[in-house]
């Protein structure tokens, strides 16, 4: 798949089947992480990789998923994700800047999952609290967000946007995501 293939088919995935993740894998996508864009070259950002199921169960406990159609898409034990990388901030305070940086870290790390079928879902509604204490973070370590991931147990839609932006499920049970027409947020030479 090439690069314009793997953005335009990339959709956010709730749903996902029983078959784990290899470790090479996982470590390919961190490394898509660690190598993306930092401002400075400050390399802020350091990454928790979570795979055993019993800490992928605790970790689900912690998330808050897909507010426009819950309980729908909080995804049961047997559609969990089979893998997560919690991105950490080295430093007291999430910045815009160290945002940018992680927002960049994060980007890299789905397209290089999807590349290789593995759907993934950026999480922001996090205990952190929780996360923390569970994986043993140190206190000076902020956690920008949990990226879960499985191969796709369901297939979303993504469309042209009508008059909301509210995902939604259809009675088969398939997401779609409206998105806006081009068109409508392009402009040339200026606004």
């Amino acid at each position: 798949m090439d690069i314009y293939q793997t953005l335009t088919t990339r959709r956010t995935i709730r749903l996902f089947d029983s078959r784990p993740i290899d470790k090479e894998i996982m470590e390919q996508i961190v490394n898509a992480g660690r190598l993306a864009p930092s401002a400075g070259n400050r390399q802020i950002l350091e990454f928790v990789i979570v795979q055993e199921p019993e800490n992928c169960k605790r970790m689900l406990e912690q998330l808050k998923w897909a507010a426009y159609v819950q309980p729908r898409r909080t995804p049961g034990p047997e559609q969990s994700p089979k893998a997560y990388v919690i991105v950490l901030i080295r430093d007291r305070e999430i910045t815009w800047i160290n945002a940018a940086d992680a927002g960049a870290a994060m980007e890299n790390m789905i397209l290089t999952a999807w590349s290789q079928d593995i759907g993934s879902c950026w999480l922001a509604s996090v205990d952190r609290d929780n996360v923390k204490k569970l994986f043993a973070i140190p206190d000076e370590y902020q956690i920008f967000g949990v990226l879960a991931l499985g191969y796709p147990a369901e297939q979303p839609v993504a469309e042209e946007m009508k008059d909301s932006i509210q995902y939604w499920l259809d009675d088969e049970n398939r997401l779609h995501v409206p998105k806006r027409p081009l068109q409508k947020i392009t402009h040339y030479e200026g606004f």
